[in-house]
């Protein structure tokens, strides 16, 4: 064990203790947190347009303030933008995480002085409760790499700007900067390809022992360090390499091709990190699901996903939730952000703690017929019959294909890259199809009543998806393929590349 190790192991069993006590109480922390922000928030522009002052429940709250996207709450953010103070939150904002947006374009998500810890804390929290459980700190005694955006900054009058995977880079502590990789001139290349040549260059050599990215690009990461090197496995390269830190994506589609690609299984520490705020991460090698991050400045809302578009939906607390519903998750915090909706659904997988799973985008689904499938149920559907054949996914989404062109019944479209194509893909098709008539009893009526014909797989050549995103500007950092669409724009610009 070295000295890094040795010298963080106490204070990660005090943070071992705290997150301890996040699985014991969750309600209780989240009654303090909500009482807080109101307390806090209620002199500033939002909270008197929104009478703060005479809140004192969560039914008073959801009397007052409704649901927003960012559409909605722009002219707020423009205020601040403008160089208004105290608007959403009290003060400035330390920065802007600048996202893409879709009707007005970049999204600017404030990120206030009190909200920084949510984001940088909550990271650092879930690896050292991970060296806890398991007794591996060694990842602390050697280098690390973050495959994440630019770290350079703008500015909007006084506030920082930039992607949040760049904001994060400059809350890394001294201390550990050591240890970091890439360097700061190649993590500021905006190029993918290029900055990924890079990062193999100032990595060969180097004892890696924690990686941590989005799956598919770690991937492409992966492959460039094996055919650089000769070597068969990742493993030969970096001895010591013995945890993955991913989040953003299910891992499960990529895991057997990147165990196949390190040459052996390692720890997994999987984050639910989003610009808004950072909400679950990984607390157990043993059990399913996601800690809640009920003590970090955000109180959460959870909208039945059915009710999510209505006037005036269901809006839960965290006391009120099911396991096995599915949820729009709706964000209150510290960083100003009101009845804020993200867009992401998640499903509570327990109660005692509270953990869940991501289930899906709201945007991200197919109901072009009423079957309302989501991310969850195609990963899943597919998982099973990919495990069971021996098939091995390297992307896939799905399009609802309403009025085929050779006639018939409409169906779902599944794009996928394989590694190598079944040889029986009618046979693979079928099974996949009842995998998903399990998984979602809308499709299965669709399906038995004649309404939709089997699902149909258009397998698609290798580095189909990664010329999609190149294509679409959006190699690298954060980016994925949505999993699945209510329209057939991504399947078109796939089938056409």
């Amino acid at each position: 064990m070295g000295f890094k190790s040795v010298l963080v192991r106490p204070f990660a069993k005090y943070i071992a203790r705290d997150i301890a006590k996040l699985r014991a109480n969750g309600v209780k922390y989240q009654e303090q947190v909500f009482q807080r922000l109101i307390q806090q928030a209620k002199d500033t522009a939002f909270g008197k347009d929104h009478d703060f002052a005479n809140i004192k429940t969560h039914r008073d709250f959801t009397q007052r303030v409704p649901l927003r996207d960012y559409e909605q709450l722009k002219n707020y953010v423009e205020r601040i933008k403008a160089g208004e103070q105290g608007i959403l939150w009290k003060g400035m904002p330390k920065y802007f995480a600048k996202t893409s947006g879709t009707t007005s374009g970049a999204k600017f998500i404030p990120i206030t002085k009190q909200s920084v810890s949510n984001h940088f804390n909550t990271a650092r929290n879930a690896l050292f409760n991970y060296y806890v459980e398991t007794g591996n700190g060694s990842f602390l005694d050697g280098k690390m790499i973050f495959l994440s955006g630019s770290p350079k900054l703008d500015k909007i009058g006084d506030v920082l700007t930039g992607r949040l995977s760049g904001i994060s880079n400059h809350m890394v502590p001294g201390w550990l900067k050591t240890n970091q990789l890439p360097s700061w001139e190649t993590n500021c290349i905006e190029e993918w390809e290029t900055k990924l040549d890079r990062i193999v260059d100032e990595t060969l050599g180097q004892d890696m022992r924690l990686i941590s990215g989005i799956p598919p690009w770690v991937q492409m990461y992966y492959e460039r360090l094996l055919a650089r090197t000769g070597k068969q496995y990742v493993k030969d390269i970096f001895p010591n390499f013995s945890v993955f830190v991913y989040g953003g994506v299910n891992f499960e589609p990529y895991r057997a091709t990147l165990e196949q690609l390190v040459g052996k299984r390692i720890d997994s520490v999987e984050t639910y990190p989003a610009s808004e705020g950072f909400i679950a991460f990984q607390d157990s090698q043993k059990e399913k699901g996601l800690l809640l991050n009920v003590n970090s400045g955000i109180f959460f809302e959870f909208v039945p996903t059915a009710e999510i578009f209505n006037d005036n939906p269901t809006r839960l607390s965290l006391e009120e939730v099911e396991l096995g519903e599915n949820y729009a998750i709706i964000i209150n915090s510290n960083a100003g952000l009101w009845g804020y909706n993200i867009g992401d659904t998640v499903q509570f997988v327990s109660k005692n703690p509270y953990r869940l799973v991501v289930s899906g985008r709201i945007k991200h689904f197919i109901s072009a017929f009423g079957e309302h499938v989501i991310g969850k149920e195609v990963e899943e559907a597919m998982l099973q019959v990919a495990k069971a054949r021996k098939a091995k996914i390297v992307e896939f989404t799905v399009a609802p294909q309403i009025t085929p062109s050779e006639g018939g019944l409409p169906y779902h479209e599944w794009l996928v890259e394989f590694e190598e194509v079944p040889s029986d893909l009618s046979t693979f098709e079928q099974e996949l199809n009842a995998a998903m008539v399990e998984q979602n009893i809308y499709y299965k009526d669709l399906i038995d009543g004649s309404m939709l014909r089997c699902l149909k797989i258009k397998p698609l050549p290798r580095d189909a998806f990664r010329n999609y995103m190149k294509s679409q500007g959006k190699l690298g950092g954060q980016n994925k393929v949505p999993r699945l669409s209510n329209d057939r724009k991504i399947a078109e610009v796939l089938i056409n590349l």
